[in-house]
């Protein structure tokens, strides 16, 4: 109650109008029970990562290969660009194939539990052409190798790793863009 007389008189002293001054008298009172609950609820929110930012593992572990391409494509199409899922057998290394001609991304999915190495950068270097792609991209659940990283740097190729799995969107539409 102290606080609000006070609150009211220093706005009456500094200039407010006496119906704000009651104003700030009576709400001074509730603004200070409220604010460690909007100042905790303030912090939380910024650390809780909202729908597009949770952690990308969580259901990945639980995932298999095919459902993880299934995941990559979607992401993919939620873009605005075409995806062509290719077959199983006989994809030259590229598990989808991303935009529009003449700017095609090839992609290679690897859902693994250790770091992906150059042997899938290689393939889908290699098979991009083949698909009638000019970019291409590796994309994980985990991290690379160093080996592959220095590969991929050779030859172009755009890595996105479990920590880079939440800007695969952006990513996409940066390579895939006229």
């Amino acid at each position: 109650m102290a606080w609000g007389v006070a609150a009211g008189g220093t706005a009456y002293l500094a200039g407010a109008a006496p119906g704000w001054s009651v104003l700030v008298a009576l709400l001074a009172p509730v603004a200070t029970l409220a604010a460690p609950r909007f100042v905790r609820a303030t912090v939380v929110g910024a650390t809780t990562p909202g729908a597009g930012e949770r952690a990308v593992d969580a259901g990945m572990s639980a995932m298999s290969g095919t459902e993880f391409e299934d995941h990559i494509a979607r992401i993919a199409r939620s873009c605005g660009v075409p995806v062509i899922m290719t077959p199983l057998t006989g994809d030259w290394g590229v598990d989808l194939i991303v935009g529009h001609r003449p700017h095609r991304l090839a992609v290679q999915c690897k859902r693994q539990s250790r770091p992906v190495g150059a042997g899938a950068v290689q393939e889908v270097v290699a098979g991009a052409p083949m698909q009638d792609c000019t970019q291409t991209m590796v994309v994980t659940n985990h991290e690379f190798t160093p080996a592959a990283r220095k590969l991929a740097e050779l030859h172009g190729c755009e890595l996105v790793g479990g920590a880079d799995l939440p800007r695969l969107r952006s990513t996409i539409r940066r390579l895939t863009s006229s």
